[in-house]
């Protein structure tokens, strides 16, 4: 394959089909890539964007964050899910501020962060620093395995097979690198996608190894989506809705749900989490005030 001929046209399509993200607009600080980052795991951009934006104005630095009531962050985390993220990003803002309040531009020290893994301490190095980093995320692994591999879909864990090969196709240069990262990244989620991929709008849909061998159908591991309604994950989030739009306190047994034992034992998990806590009867959101002196 002619590695620097297909990064060339993928880039390419990027600077003609990019979706104008807020947190691309020039300007956006390395703090504003990193809550994007956070914000963005598991969760659609259509949601991501008004709550980075609100974010940004009520905390425009990770020390305006780190002096933040943590009710208030919950309360601002809205619908995107997975709230522990919000309380994750609080603490890596409380770091970054003791840190001088700038995001390091150092990967070994971002992942020194709380709740900073390797994707995102490599997105952040890449693109709000335009410095060379493997970033694999999930669409980035599809369109590898696609493009290179022949497969329809990457393993399901991460495998170093996966980054060495992630490694050959990085650009050596610093900002070709932070451009194919995005670029590719942006394939995956637009045109490559995991369950309708557009391959007519692909811009190396010829060079495509999966498409070359006729599309075959996965062969691994069945892939099954996320359940939801019923789960632990809907009870926890029907309790947090609830949390959100008090300001004094909820009583579990006058949330509607269907099972009163997985309501307490979600309840108790928020709880463990420092999502919630106990205020008489009452649960009342963020950890309280003896966790978040």
């Amino acid at each position: 394959m002619d590695r620097q001929r297909i990064r060339g046209e993928i880039v390419a399509w990027f600077g003609d089909q990019a979706r104008a993200l807020a947190w691309r607009e020039p300007g956006t600080s390395p703090w504003g890539v990193l809550v994007s980052e956070v914000m963005s795991q598991q969760t659609p951009v259509a949601r991501v964007e008004p709550a980075w934006r609100e974010w940004l104005e009520r905390w425009p630095t990770p020390a305006d964050l780190a002096a933040a009531d943590p009710a208030e962050v919950l309360r601002a985390w809205g619908s995107l899910g997975y709230p522990r993220r919000a309380l994750r990003l609080v603490a890596a803002a409380t770091a970054i501020a003791a840190l001088g309040n700038e995001v390091p531009d150092d990967e070994s020290v971002l992942l020194g962060l709380p709740g900073i893994g390797r994707y995102t301490a490599a997105a952040v190095l890449a693109f709000a620093f335009r410095r060379r980093a493997v970033v694999l995320d999930t669409n980035i692994r599809r369109v590898l395995a696609r493009l290179v591999g022949g497969q329809e879909f990457p393993p399901r864990s991460e495998t170093a097979a996966e980054r060495a090969l992630a490694e050959e196709w990085l650009p050596e240069d610093d900002d070709a690198a932070a451009a194919w990262c995005e670029a590719v990244m942006e394939l995956g989620a637009l045109v490559c996608t995991a369950r309708t991929p557009t391959c007519g709008a692909c811009p190396v849909a010829d060079d495509c190894a999966w498409l070359r061998a006729g599309s075959p159908a996965w062969e691994g591991p069945e892939r099954r989506g996320q359940a939801w309604a019923g789960t632990d994950r809907q009870c926890r989030g029907r309790i947090m809705g609830a949390l959100r739009r008090s300001e004094t306190g909820v009583a579990l047994a006058d949330i509607t749900w269907p099972d009163d034992v997985q309501l307490q034992r979600c309840g108790a998990g928020l709880v463990a989490d420092g999502l919630a806590h106990h205020d008489g009867d009452l649960l009342r959101l963020g950890p309280g005030p003896a966790v978040s002196a």
